[in-house]
């Protein structure tokens, strides 16, 4: 059985399916992409990790794995799985009954994983046996949602998981089931036969079927006896119990290892329908607050890699959403046939905001989910990296400017093309003049290599000195200013301005430290 939600003709591969079997081993998850700690720091995603899980740390991890993993997967993979979440949407309370049945399977065999560690043959029937007991009594509660409510559901991935539910789980097959665990029990006792052996040694155990089992008393009494010769044992030879146990322990061995296999193929199957259903359970919480803080949210377009094609209404930073306690202000963007966008204005005027949307709906559209806009449409990248201003070193290693040309060159070494790029005020650490050489030499050379580039500048020299070197593929966007200094957050297309805006800083620090200290 397979359940094919996250893929249309496999099943997933995270990790975190080890979590769900072996939750108490102590189980370090890898990094999914080899910037991970640099996304997640950027883009801030343990803010949208955390509103899609809650306080559950499987669903945490899930998404985590999702969100990072999506940059490798196809346009219709992630087509197939945006329909798989518009029927959890909107049938989300059997959606969270599906997966807590996976739970409840997964929980219940957690409560008999010790007695699974034992090496005898015996022990190992039985406890399969109980196990399989309880995987088939999960079952038979999926397939009574699966009849009750499959209508409800249209999706590619929802219809196929039912249709194999009902086609595989049939009545026969619960009988059929029901009647092997009865037989396993071995009531009528076992028959073994084996053949001599080199020094009269017991070889070739074969386990037999009985089909009679034990007789009732009634008709051993008058049944006529077999010819065969019969052994008791003493009721003192323990050796000779151990004879006949390890005889017994030989001839159940090949069925207590398919009775194991069988259930842990069961429980193979519950795991990955948890953690398959645990990404749309956390795209579900994390609909359910973006809701309620009533923001936008769209399906995206996706397009094939390297077709230039990025355009936007309305988006917004989600993990600004998450926690802002007000309106967060949505932006609008046509880069259709742009390879660079470059981003100016002055401070506080929305420009990182932006930036990190942009990253974030990249993030959560490759892997399938919505993002928070009115639409969204955008080729799918192989690769999103961040360049973001960092505070300087503490242990004073290198320079600030050092450390930025450091992490451009980690970049530059793993890029590939049709790779995503956003910058952040980068190069900024050194005099306008060399900065902007820098940063205009880099650009360049990345516009060469298919790459596309979203970057937050303040350096005039340095986009001004863009808008002919690159003409035709680049846009500017600058962050709007009232005349009275009110920022909008609102980004429109403009060319840099040549101020910087010094007035303006000069208020907010002197005149707010003056009124910080008279209030005081």
């Amino acid at each position: 059985m397979k359940a094919h939600l996250l893929y249309r003709d496999r099943d997933s591969d995270m990790q975190g399916e080890l979590r769900a079997r072996y939750p108490y081993r102590n189980y370090e998850m890898p990094k999914l992409v080899r910037n991970e700690d640099e996304l997640t720091q950027d883009l801030e995603l343990k803010t949208l990790f955390r509103a899609m899980a809650g306080d559950d740390d499987f669903l945490y991890q899930v998404s985590r794995q999702a969100v990072l993993s999506g940059l490798q997967d196809d346009i219709e993979t992630i087509l197939y799985r945006q329909a798989v979440l518009k029927d959890c949407l909107r049938n989300e309370a059997f959606v969270r009954t599906i997966y807590d049945l996976a739970v409840e399977a997964i929980e219940r065999q957690r409560r008999r994983w010790l007695s699974l560690s034992s090496s005898y043959p015996s022990t190992i029937l039985y406890e399969a046996g109980e196990l399989l007991r309880i995987y088939t009594d999960v079952l038979g509660k999926l397939l009574a949602v699966a009849n009750e409510h499959a209508h409800t559901f249209e999706s590619d991935g929802f219809t196929t998981f039912f249709r194999m539910l009902k086609a595989e789980l049939t009545d026969d097959y619960f009988a059929e089931i029901r009647t092997r665990l009865r037989e396993l029990k071995f009531r009528g006792g076992v028959l073994v036969s084996a053949e001599l052996g080199r020094g009269n040694q017991c070889t070739n155990y074969v386990l037999r079927y009985s089909p009679h089992g034990k007789p009732r008393w009634i008709e051993w009494i008058f049944s006529r006896q077999p010819a065969a010769y019969t052994y008791r044992l003493a009721d003192r030879d323990e050796a000779g119990a151990r004879a006949l146990s390890e005889m017994r322990h030989r001839g159940i061995n090949l069925v207590a290892n398919a009775a194991a296999q069988s259930a842990d193929h069961m429980l193979n199957f519950f795991a990955t329908l948890r953690t398959e259903l645990a990404f749309y359970l956390g795209c579900m919480n994390l609909h359910r607050q973006l809701a309620q803080r009533s923001a936008a949210v769209c399906y995206p377009a996706p397009v094939a890699p390297g077709s230039r094609e990025h355009s936007c209404v309305g988006l917004r930073d989600a993990c600004l959403v998450l926690t802002l306690n007000r309106e967060v202000i949505g932006n609008e963007m046509e880069a259709d046939g742009k390879s660079l966008v470059i981003i100016t204005g002055a401070n506080q005027g929305g420009k990182s905001t932006f930036l990190r949307g942009i990253g974030l709906a990249q993030l959560m559209m490759q892997c399938g989910m919505f993002v928070a806009a009115e639409s969204f449409r955008a080729d799918i990248c192989r690769h999103l990296f961040t360049h973001y201003r960092r505070e300087e070193d503490a242990t004073m290693t290198s320079g600030k400017f050092d450390e930025e040309l450091k992490r451009m060159s980690a970049i530059a070494d793993t890029l590939k093309p049709d790779s995503l790029l956003l910058f952040n005020e980068s190069f900024a650490a050194t005099n306008e003049r060399e900065g902007s050489e820098i940063a205009r030499q880099i650009i360049r050379a990345l516009l060469e290599t298919r790459v596309k580039i979203f970057f937050v500048t303040h350096q005039y020299g340095f986009a001004h000195g863009l808008n002919g070197d690159a003409a035709g593929r680049v846009l500017f966007l600058r962050a709007e200013r009232q005349p009275d200094g009110t920022r909008t957050y609102k980004l429109l297309p403009g060319e840099p301005l040549e101020t910087s805006f010094g007035v303006d800083l000069y208020k907010e620090i002197f005149t707010g430290a003056e009124a910080n200290t008279h209030h005081g």
